[in-house]
């Protein structure tokens, strides 16, 4: 059992689209939160039962991303990442909630590298008082609203200067393991969450927990490389 026993929609039910297979170059502007989150929300929060007993940590981290160019067109997103788990051999940080706004954007992301990607309504508004809104629906009903706002000069930033292993992730899917390495280059600007609602039975109830950090992402260009697939090894957790 895996991030598939997570999602809403099975890979089989999911309609027919173009492929794209990786490598991916995309281009967006996008929103990283860092947030320290109560236990009981971490250990009830869409943990891939394959990897639950091995997580550690409470610090978790939220992206709302518009993407404005990617092999499979433009797509809003929304994605969760807990603490580091156990893989095969090491331990990595992985998605293991996330929403687009495109089926393209569904199936590619699970063939590619096994992101447990489902399919909801995005609703996004940049105002004249310079707040970014972000409503994400599924099926009419409202189940995530953010507010945030940019805030200070922008400064250019390179993910080289990132270990390598801090920007490594690994999912769990269909019985294999996927571990990629994503690179991005942009510009960074600090920004705070102004306001923050989720419906905790689709998505990780951060508003629980305390930002640590606000930033936003601008002109980035990131490329996803392809996975490293392997068979999950099955573990007996004591």
């Amino acid at each position: 059992m895996s991030n598939e026993t997570l999602v809403l929609e099975a890979s089989e039910a999911l309609p027919h689209v173009p492929l794209a297979p990786a490598p991916w170059r995309i281009t967006g502007n996008g929103y990283i939160v860092a947030v320290w989150l109560p236990r009981d929300v971490i250990n009830n929060a869409f943990l891939p039962p394959s990897l639950a007993p091995s997580h550690r940590g409470r610090l978790a981290f939220m992206m709302f991303v518009d993407y404005h160019e990617t092999p499979c067109g433009q797509y809003h997103e929304l994605l969760y990442i807990p603490g580091p788990m156990q893989f095969n051999e090491h331990r990595h940080r992985s998605i293991t909630r996330i929403f687009v706004s495109s089926y393209d954007s569904v199936v590619n992301g699970r063939r590619n590298w096994g992101i447990p990607k489902d399919r909801a309504d995005f609703s996004v508004s940049y105002d004249d008082q310079g707040i970014d809104h972000v409503r994400v629906q599924r099926d009419g009903h409202t189940f995530v609203e953010l507010a945030f706002k940019p805030k200070g000069p922008s400064i250019h930033f390179n993910a080289a200067v990132i270990p390598r292993f801090l920007r490594t992730l690994a999912q769990h899917w269909e019985g294999n393991e996927y571990i990629y390495t994503p690179d991005a280059d942009g510009f960074v600007q600090m920004a705070s969450l102004q306001s923050a609602r989720f419906d905790a039975a689709l998505f990780p109830d951060l508003a629980r927990g305390r930002v640590l950090g606000v930033v936003k992402a601008k002109h980035f260009n990131m490329r996803f490389i392809q996975s490293i697939i392997r068979p999950m090894k099955h573990r007996t957790w004591a």
